[in-house]
């Protein structure tokens, strides 16, 4: 075995800070790979929904035969939910998997700095936009602050984001592309640290000019969103993915890439910014561009 793989399988004891759909995924993949996982959630409802989230999404994958029953099981009895951020003191690896707003993510950074025993633990974080050195700022080790971006639904989407900053240690990056890669299965990309990184640097302006085109009546969301898919092979139309992304992440990240970089198609359009003030983020919430069930 090569020696990034053997760092890899060196990491037994994962923690993940979140348990919204991004933090249940992460938990999930861990588990299914053996280790052993702590997932942090202060509060009750968003710990509860997300561990019916990951047993449910274990269950799918036992009945299409992917996963047997014994797996499914043992994933699951794996998985440890709690309040206490000092239950992630011994982890080898720690995931910050929090809402998308850079108070609360350095918020999460400076007290797992002062939480996490293991000197040579990797402290990751799942942003999808903001650049990994700023939360690496508020720790005394930013050279074991690496991003770790993961797409949704995690199952199910192969790719994950690299992204190490000025300071990240290479040993961090190697120990880090190898848990991913060796692990849990996934396809990675190196991306520079800065906002957005490669994936959401692209789609989000794309996504922005659907939102425009709606805005201004060119054409209804059902027929943007149809006219991307029959036209262009989109698996989903860019009004449709953005309600999967979230109308309110989709915001954030549009906020944090123009904030970097000043440019107007980074820009969040008025509509928008109404229909998330308007509670109106897509499918968990019911009702976005579209209406969900």
């Amino acid at each position: 075995m090569s020696a990034p793989a053997a760092e890899g399988a060196a990491v037994a004891r994962v923690g993940v800070v979140g348990c919204g759909l991004m933090g249940a995924g992460i938990a999930e993949v861990c588990a299914r790979a053996g280790r052993d996982v702590t997932v942090v959630e202060t509060a009750a409802a968003a710990a509860d929904a997300g561990l019916r989230r990951i047993a449910a999404s274990l269950g799918r994958a036992a009945a299409a035969g992917k996963l047997s029953d014994e797996d499914r099981d043992a994933a699951l009895a794996r998985i440890t939910v709690t309040a206490d951020l000092a239950a992630l003191a011994d982890r080898d690896l720690v995931v910050e998997a929090v809402a998308e707003d850079e108070a609360t993510k350095l918020d999460v950074f400076a007290r797992l700095d002062g939480v996490v025993r293991r000197p040579d633990a990797i402290l990751a974080t799942n942003t999808s936009s903001l650049p990994v050195i700023r939360l690496a700022a508020a720790t005394a080790r930013p050279q074991q602050v690496i991003g770790l971006h993961f797409f949704n639904p995690v199952p199910v989407l192969p790719l994950v984001e690299l992204v190490p900053s000025l300071l990240t240690g290479d040993d961090t990056t190697h120990r880090t592309r190898a848990f991913a890669t060796g692990v849990l299965g996934k396809e990675v990309v190196h991306a520079a640290d800065r906002a957005g990184f490669i994936v959401n640097a692209l789609l989000i302006p794309y996504l922005l000019d659907a939102v425009r085109m709606a805005e201004s009546g060119t054409a209804s969301a059902a027929d943007i969103d149809r006219g991307m898919r029959l036209g262009c092979a989109h698996p989903l139309g860019p009004l449709a993915l953005a309600d999967l992304i979230g109308l309110d992440t989709t915001r954030a990240i549009a906020e944090s890439l123009y904030a970097e970089f000043r440019e107007p198609r980074y820009a969040p359009p008025p509509l928008l910014a109404r229909m998330v003030e308007a509670g109106r983020l897509g499918r968990k919430t019911g009702r976005g561009f579209h209406h969900y069930p």
